[in-house]
C-alpha cells in the first residue's frame, strides 16, 4: 500500500494550514464502541494538554478509516496489531501471536509502505476467544483453554453458542488442533448473525443449556453476564491490541503526541477494556462520557 502522492485541497487533516500553524489533528474510529471511546480518550487528552482536534469519530468499517488515514482525510485512529497481517498479507506470520513482536513487524511494514507511525499500544487483545459460564468453570476448575479441553475430553457438558464464522471458517478447528479436543455436532449452538452480544446472552440465559460463549476478548458483556474469560495459553489465537496508529506528517506538526498518548495507552489492559466497554455496550453510556470519566479517574485530565 502507498500513501497517496498529494492530499485533497480540502481536506481537514493537513498537517499545516494555510496560515502556517499545525492544522488540528483529525482524530477518527472504526464504527465499534471500544474504538469510539479510545479516540474519544485520545482527542479529549490532545484537547487538555493544547493540541486542538477535531472528531470524526464511528467514519466506517475497518476499509473505510483505513484508506481515510492513507489518503489523509484522518490523521490518527485505533486500530488492532493482528489485523496488519491482512493489510500486508502475511496473516500467518507467527509473529501476529505475540502482542511485542506483531506490533514490531506491524509498525514497521506500515511505516515502510506508508509512512504511517504506530503509537504505544494497550497491554490488551480483543481477539476472539471462549468464556464460560462463572459458576461451571469455577466447578470444573476451567481458567484455561487447556482446562477447557481437558474438560471436553473427560466429557464435559459442554454447549457453545457462536457464529457459523467461528465453527466453520476455521476459528473453532484451530482450537481444537492447538488443544487437542473435538466437539460434537449437538454440543454446538450456531446463532444466525453470531454478534457477540448474543452468544454471550444464550450463555447468561442458558438457552438450549448453553455455557460457553464465542467472545472477543474485551467484550463488555463477559462480567456482566457472570462468564469467565478463558485464557489462550498456548496462543493459538493472533492478538489484537488497540493501537493507535497516525500519520507521519502529523507526528512531525505535534512531536508531543507520542509521549502524551503512551502512558493512556499503557494503562489500559483487558479488564480495563471489558469494564469500560460494559458501561458503554450494557449501561448505554456515551463512549464520550465514559472516556471523559476514565481521564479523570486516572488523573490524566484536571
Amino acid at each position: 500500500m502507498a500513501i497517496c502522492a498529494a492530499l485533497p485541497s480540502h481536506a481537514a487533516a493537513a498537517a499545516v494550514t494555510t496560515t502556517g500553524k499545525a492544522a488540528p489533528v483529525v482524530v477518527s474510529s472504526k464504527l465499534s464502541s471500544e474504538s469510539a471511546m479510545i479516540g474519544q480518550m485520545i482527542r479529549l487528552l490532545l484537547n487538555a494538554h493544547g493540541v486542538p482536534t477535531i472528531d470524526r469519530m464511528t467514519l466506517g468499517a475497518t476499509p473505510v478509516v483505513r484508506k481515510a488515514l492513507l489518503s489523509g482525510e484522518i490523521d490518527l485512529y485505533t486500530e488492532y496489531t493482528g489485523n496488519a497481517g491482512f493489510f500486508f498479507n502475511v496473516a500467518d506470520d507467527p509473529a501476529w501471536k505475540d502482542l511485542q513482536a506483531g506490533y514490531a513487524l506491524g509498525a514497521r511494514l506500515d511505516y515502510a509502505a506508508n509512512r504511517i507511525v504506530w503509537l504505544t499500544p494497550a497491554k490488551a487483545s480483543n481477539a476472539w476467544a471462549l468464556a464460560v459460564r462463572r459458576d461451571v468453570a469455577l466447578a470444573n476448575k476451567l481458567r484455561t483453554m487447556s482446562d477447557f479441553a481437558g474438560w471436553v475430553r473427560g466429557g464435559g457438558r459442554v454447549v457453545l453458542a457462536c457464529s457459523a464464522e467461528f465453527a466453520n471458517a476455521g476459528t473453532l478447528r484451530s482450537l481444537e488442533r492447538t488443544y487437542g479436543f473435538s466437539m460434537r455436532p449437538d454440543q454446538l449452538i450456531v446463532l444466525a448473525g453470531g454478534e457477540t452480544s448474543a452468544t454471550i446472552g444464550a450463555a447468561a440465559a442458558r438457552t438450549n443449556g448453553v455455557n460457553t460463549a464465542m467472545v472477543y476478548g474485551t467484550d463488555g458483556g463477559i462480567v456482566a453476564a457472570q462468564l469467565l474469560l478463558l485464557d489462550d495459553d498456548l496462543r493459538n489465537q493472533p492478538v489484537y491490541a488497540p493501537v493507535p496508529i497516525a500519520r507521519e506528517a502529523v507526528i512531525k506538526a505535534y512531536p508531543q503526541l507520542p509521549a502524551l498518548i503512551k502512558p493512556l495507552m499503557e494503562s489500559l489492559d483487558s479488564e480495563t477494556l471489558r469494564r469500560l466497554n460494559a458501561r458503554v455496550q450494557i449501561d448505554g453510556e456515551s463512549a464520550q462520557v465514559v472516556a471523559e470519566d476514565y481521564l479523570r479517574e486516572k488523573g490524566f485530565l484536571k
